[in-house]
């Protein structure tokens, strides 16, 4: 029986260069599940979010204008030409001031025409108490006589009539001279009478005297129209005219923003409407000095919404307004409408679904993501207050992580 010899011995590196392949495709295969399964036993890396406790102040932020109570238009109520304009739009004045001199040439010339109607009016008036009434007077004392000798003639009439020394028309004669002479003194009573203090021309020469002086008058402050001076202390915002223009009334000519009480005027959205409330405090920026902060105070809500914007207009009182506050400048608000005491807060990035009925977050158990439904209150800032759900000390994870209930997660850091 003859033996085979043995198949000759086939070295190292010619295995390794048969089965290289194999080889390689085996070790990265070994490496990647390695990694998988390192990976999906350590789970996804996040970044936790710590429940604090810390006092907590909801507000609500806009942006509006600075606007005063009220802002003066000027303008004139008379048509009239500019000699000039001492103030420049900017300017600071005080109440009095001089802001616009006009043409008076006319105006004088009204004036001195209705001071000679005036005097006129007085010389009337004259006239009637120191002639018309003493002639009055000396015409009824004639007239008195006169109607006393017609009485005495018809008596020495009907005397001798009764003794039939003259005839019946004799004695009508009489008789009529008597009841003239009675209507001539009647009707001196009543010249007389007229001219007194009670009397129809005493009045009447009173009330022209009294519409002259109304004229005089009114043609004086007519005269003072033709001066526009500040009614108050403030600040000229604009200015719209030039010496030599022809200004007549109804044109705005200045607009000045009184000195004192600034209020701010903002668009709150409508679904903000409930948590304000006058009184309400608040802290302003204005945009041009965003580092300077100041108060005000809410004291105005309009009683209705802009349908077009669904926003509600509310002002706010700033009782100590800064040097540097302009009429129409921008600042940004933050009204506090509530605030609690070393409450429960949660970053509003670990919040899903907050705005449904139930919000809800997920919470870090051991390794794993769990589910946990929230009770949210107040909410401000990136930040909102919990009421029930979780507790203080726990982790929350990111919405931005994109992790499901269950998954396994690694923390990598802590919020602080």
């Amino acid at each position: 029986m003859r033996l085979r010899p043995p198949a000759p011995f086939m070295s190292s590196p010619a295995l390794f260069r048969k089965y290289r392949w194999w080889l390689l495709l085996s070790a990265c295969a070994l490496l990647i599940g390695g990694v998988w399964g390192w990976r999906w036993w350590h789970g996804t890396a996040v970044v936790g979010e710590p429940i604090l406790r810390r006092d907590f102040v909801q507000t609500v932020v806009a942006s509006g204008r600075v606007e005063n109570p009220h802002r003066i238009n000027l303008g004139t109520q008379i048509t009239s030409t500019v000699l000039r304009v001492p103030v420049q739009e900017g300017q600071t004045v005080r109440a009095g001031e001089l802001l616009i001199q006009l043409s008076t040439a006319e105006l004088q010339a009204a004036e001195t025409q209705t001071e000679m109607a005036l005097a006129q009016a007085q010389a009337r008036m004259r006239q009637l108490q120191e002639v018309q009434a003493p002639l009055a007077e000396q015409a009824l004392r004639q007239a008195e006589v006169t109607a006393e000798f017609t009485r005495a003639t018809l008596r020495r009439s009907q005397d001798l009539f009764n003794q039939s020394f003259i005839g019946a028309a004799a004695l009508d004669e009489a008789r009529k001279a008597a009841e003239l002479a009675q209507a001539q003194q009647r009707a001196a009573q009543q010249q007389l009478a007229s001219t007194g203090p009670q009397g129809s021309d005493f009045a009447i020469a009173q009330t022209a005297v009294a519409q002259a002086q109304a004229g005089a008058a009114a043609a004086r402050a007519r005269s003072q129209y033709a001066q526009i001076r500040a009614p108050v202390d403030g600040v000229l915002i604009s200015r719209n005219v030039e010496a030599g223009d022809v200004v007549q009334p109804g044109k705005l000519l200045m607009a000045l923003s009184p000195l004192g009480r600034s209020q701010l005027v903002l668009a709150i959205d409508e679904k903000n409407l409930h948590l304000l409330a006058l009184g309400q405090k608040a802290l302003v920026s204005a945009d041009a000095y965003p580092q300077t902060h100041f108060d005000a105070t809410l004291v105005f809500m309009n009683p209705g919404v802009n349908p077009q914007t669904g926003a509600v207009e509310v002002k706010l009182d700033v009782a100590q307004p800064p040097a540097f506050l302009r009429q129409d400048m921008t600042v940004s608000v933050d009204i506090e409408v509530a605030q609690r005491k070393a409450a429960l807060l949660v970053s509003a990035a670990v919040v899903h679904e907050p705005e449904s009925a139930q919000p809800w977050a997920l919470r870090l158990n051991g390794r794993r993501a769990v589910k946990a439904p929230l009770q949210l209150g107040l909410r401000s800032g990136g930040f909102y207050e919990v009421l029930g759900g979780v507790q203080e000390g726990e982790l929350l994870l990111p919405v931005s992580a994109a992790i499901t209930p269950g998954d396994r997660v690694s923390l990598r850091a802590v919020t602080r």
